[in-house]
């Protein structure tokens, strides 16, 4: 917890955000990232445990502590091999990568296949024309307006999939309207900052000036609103 804490400045026990986003290793041979989200990751996650996810894109490359490629590597050394990057002594890396840590090992081949780029029409309609007897669920089936890599994509197309086919007169959950919503851009601003307000470190005579600038008008309410001065 500690080494994770001198890296991200917060606490991960807190219950609230810890790295903020994904945190890369840019001198690692893997090209290793890691995050830690909010914990408990799971419901029924001991009070004393931490959930970290780790990444390698350059799985046929050594490692740098570890002299073994990632796609070679058991959950033991892939940990070793992050310990190395934050920053644990080198002499304590093997065994806290054995005794303090369980390590789960996944591959997953075509997981960058989320953000290729792409036009309309490259992956097919839930329910294209015409289909009455089979459809496309999951993340490359086209639903409208939502955002692929969740869970409730997986779980709307194969809501829309059964109701179109089945002939089921129910609306599908709407996607949350969060585009071009500033409203949502000041909040995640607000949770990454840890809800502080912004220190501009300018003069005061103005800092006196912009506050009076946006004591009367909307977006000097809504900057407000979400603690951001």
């Amino acid at each position: 917890p500690e080494l994770i804490q001198k890296i991200c400045k917060r606490d991960p026990f807190s219950g609230k955000v810890v790295t903020g986003g994904i945190v890369s290793a840019r001198d690692s041979k893997w090209l290793m990232s890691w995050t830690v989200n909010r914990q408990p990751h799971f419901k029924k996650q001991p009070a004393d445990q931490i959930v970290v996810w780790v990444y390698g894109l350059f799985i046929d490359t050594p490692g740098d502590f570890v002299q073994k490629t990632m796609a070679q590597c058991t959950g033991e050394e892939i940990t070793q091999e992050w310990l190395y990057h934050i920053d644990c002594p080198e002499d304590e890396i093997r065994e806290l990568a054995a005794s303090g840590a369980k390590t789960v090992p996944v591959m997953m081949p075509y997981v960058t296949s989320f953000f290729m780029p792409r036009h309309a029409g490259d992956r097919p309609d839930v329910v294209p024309a015409g289909a009455t007897n089979f459809a496309f669920i999951g993340q490359f089936a086209e639903s409208g307006r939502d955002c692929i890599f969740t869970t409730e994509y997986s779980c709307r197309t194969a809501m829309e999939a059964v109701y179109q086919l089945t002939g089921v007169d129910r609306g599908v959950p709407e996607v949350y309207n969060s585009t071009f919503d500033v409203r949502t851009l000041l909040k995640a601003i607000h949770h990454i900052r840890d809800g502080q307000p912004f220190n501009t470190h300018l003069p005061r005579f103005i800092q006196r000036w912009l506050l009076h600038q946006l004591d009367h008008n909307e977006v000097g309410h809504l900057i407000e609103q979400y603690g951001l001065l």
